[in-house]
C-alpha cells in the first residue's frame, strides 16, 4: 500500500510542479514546465508560404494579363466577348484573338429574307374637286401624287385619301383664303402638299409638315422637301435616221404642260420623271408664312419656293435649306397659273 501511496504523491507533485512553473525561473532553467516554443523548420515553411502569397498578389496587381492566359482560363460563360470568324469557324478557340472586354457582332452569310412582306398600299384617292372643276384645270395627278407619297413620312403614307383644302380654280386667287382654310387644321397631325403650275406648264411644289399660318418666325420640321415632276417625251430622230428603220428611241426630260393632257391622267406613270429634294440639315429655314407671302426653304437671301399674297407671282432659286435647283424652267421668277394645297391624314 505505502507503494501505490508514494507513487501517486510523486505523481501528484509532479504534476503539481507542471501546472505552477516558477515565475522566478527562466524557461531553460524549468525543465518540467510546459513553454510554446516554434522549431526552426516551422519558421522556414511559414515564412516560405507567406513570401509566396504576397508575391503572388504584388504579381496579380502589377503586371499586364497575358493573352495565353486570358485563353486558356476564359470560362464558358465569356464567349460573348470574343469575335466571331466570318467563316463560321467558330469552335471556342479564337477567344484569344480579340480584343478583352470588346464585344463583336456575329457575321452570318445565310440570311434569308423574311416571308412577311409589306403589304401593298391601297391605290391614292384625290378628293375635293368640284364637279364644275375642268380636268386640265387640275394639277395634283394620281401619278405624280404616288411619287410624292413615297417620301412622305410613314405615318401618312398608308394613307389612301387626300383632302383638297385649298384650289387657285376653286377658291380664287388669295393667299388669305389659304390660310383661312388651313386654320381647322391646326393642332393636327397631318402634312401638306403644295402644287404650283406656272405659266409654262410647269408643275412642282412642296411637301409641308406644319399647317401654313401667319408667324413671326420659321416653323415646321426635317420632314418638309420640295419637288418638281417632268415628263419622258420621245425626241425625234435626226434627219440622217428618218428613213433608217433602227431609229433608236431617244428620249429627254422635258416639263409637264397641259397639252400634253397630263392632267387627265393620260400620262403613263413610268413615263414621269420625279426629283426631289429633302431636308440637307444646313439650317432650319423650312416654312415662313406672312400676310404678303408663303415660302418654303431659305438662306443667303433665296427662297426654294415662294409665292406672293396675290398667287400671281413666285421665285424659285436654289436654296441652302434643301440644295435644290430653281423648280421652274421659267427661271428664278415664274408666273402663276394655278395653286392647290392638299392635307393628308385628316
Amino acid at each position: 500500500m505505502s507503494f501505490y501511496t508514494s507513487s501517486s504523491s510523486q505523481k501528484t507533485h509532479n504534476l503539481n510542479t507542471r501546472q505552477s512553473p516558477d515565475p522566478d525561473s527562466s524557461p531553460a532553467s524549468s525543465p518540467g514546465a510546459i513553454t510554446p516554443t516554434t522549431s526552426h523548420t516551422e519558421t522556414a515553411g511559414s515564412s516560405y508560404f507567406s513570401n509566396l502569397l504576397w508575391g503572388g498578389l504584388f504579381r496579380r496587381f502589377t503586371s499586364e494579363p497575358s493573352p495565353s492566359l486570358s485563353t486558356e482560363n476564359s470560362p464558358p460563360t465569356l464567349r460573348h466577348a470574343h469575335t466571331y470568324q466570318p467563316d463560321g469557324e467558330d469552335d471556342g478557340m479564337n477567344l484569344g484573338k480579340s480584343m478583352d472586354g470588346i464585344y463583336t457582332p456575329p457575321h452570318f452569310h445565310h440570311r434569308v429574307p423574311s416571308p412577311m412582306g409589306l403589304p401593298q398600299l391601297e391605290p391614292l384617292q384625290l378628293l375635293g374637286f368640284s364637279a364644275r372643276t375642268r380636268t386640265e384645270s387640275r394639277l395634283l395627278t394620281p401619278a405624280i401624287a404616288e411619287e410624292v407619297r413615297n417620301l412622305v413620312p410613314t405615318r401618312l403614307s398608308i394613307m389612301d385619301e387626300w383632302n383638297l383644302v385649298y384650289s387657285l380654280d376653286q377658291d380664287g386667287a388669295s393667299l388669305a383664303t389659304l390660310y383661312d382654310k388651313c386654320d381647322g387644321y391646326r393642332g393636327k397631325r397631318v402634312g401638306f402638299v403644295l402644287a404650283v403650275r406656272d405659266t409654262e406648264g410647269g408643275i412642282f411644289g412642296a411637301y409641308l409638315s406644319d399647317v401654313p399660318h401667319i408667324a413671326p418666325n420659321y416653323f415646321g420640321t426635317g420632314e418638309c422637301f420640295l419637288w418638281r415632276a417632268s415628263v419622258q417625251a420621245p425626241l425625234p430622230p435626226p434627219p440622217s435616221l428618218i428613213d433608217s428603220a433602227d431609229t433608236p428611241d431617244v428620249g429627254r426630260s422635258t416639263t409637264i404642260r397641259a397639252e400634253q393632257n397630263v392632267a387627265s391622267g393620260q400620262v403613263n406613270a413610268h413615263s414621269i420623271r420625279f426629283k426631289a429634294f429633302p431636308y440637307s440639315g444646313v439650317n432650319e429655314y423650312y416654312m415662313l408664312c406672312g400676310q404678303q407671302f408663303l415660302s418654303v426653304g431659305a438662306g443667303d437671301g433665296r427662297f426654294g419656293l415662294w409665292l406672293d399674297s396675290g398667287l400671281e407671282k413666285g421665285v424659285s432659286s436654289t436654296c441652302q435649306t434643301f440644295g435644290n435647283e430653281p423648280l421652274s424652267d421659267e427661271g428664278e421668277k415664274f408666273g402663276v397659273l394655278g395653286v392647290e394645297l392638299w392635307v393628308i391624314g385628316a
